[in-house]
């Protein structure tokens, strides 16, 4: 498996009060910047927090940021990357590789029972370590080969930055129209 394109996943919190904004880069191996989108904010009633309990945030990640946020994507990417470990349930969803970047001293989600560590440490912080549902473990190892060979070049955290600062920018130009 060749990782040419990457799509970076993540969520975005308005400090306002606006919501879970979901965003998503598609970047080539480089970490160059293909293609960028971000939903609306989610804004979850009441009603909606007292019907889905728990499982309110996984909901709101895989069922209404990422499905949608990976539909809407013009680009072919050949593996995601995620921070949140309730993105792992978006492998359930369609058919492209979701795989979660976290230092070890985070844990493993509670739905992995593998996780690999790469051998590159992009914040100094530990180990950092990757995992995915249960469903696409055994192709961790090699997923695993593929980033080192990418992280030799670049940070793979760094994106995610990225992300956030454009999430905040996108909210920014939102409240001055």
């Amino acid at each position: 498996m060749e990782i040419a394109k990457i799509a970076f996943l993540e969520t975005y919190t308005s400090e306002e009060g606006g919501g879970i904004i979901g965003a998503i880069l598609v970047t080539d191996a480089e970490t160059k910047p293909l293609e960028f989108r971000v939903t609306s904010p989610i804004k979850p009633t009441g009603f909606q927090k007292t019907l889905y309990g728990d499982v309110l945030v996984e909901h709101i990640l895989v069922e209404l940021i990422s499905v949608p946020l990976l539909s809407a994507i013009n680009e072919h990417v050949d593996l995601i990357l995620v921070k949140d470990p309730f993105f792992l349930g978006a492998n359930n969803k369609q058919g492209i590789r979701v795989v979660r970047v976290f230092n070890e001293s985070d844990g493993k989600s509670r739905s992995s029972t593998k996780a690999e560590a790469l051998a590159f440490s992009g914040t100094g912080e530990g180990k950092m370590m990757i995992e995915t549902s249960k469903k696409f473990e055994a192709e961790l190892a090699p997923i695993r080969d593929q980033l080192n060979k990418l992280a030799e070049q670049r940070n793979l955290l760094e994106p995610f930055e990225r992300l956030k600062l454009a999430c905040e920018q996108v909210q920014q130009q939102k409240s001055i129209d």
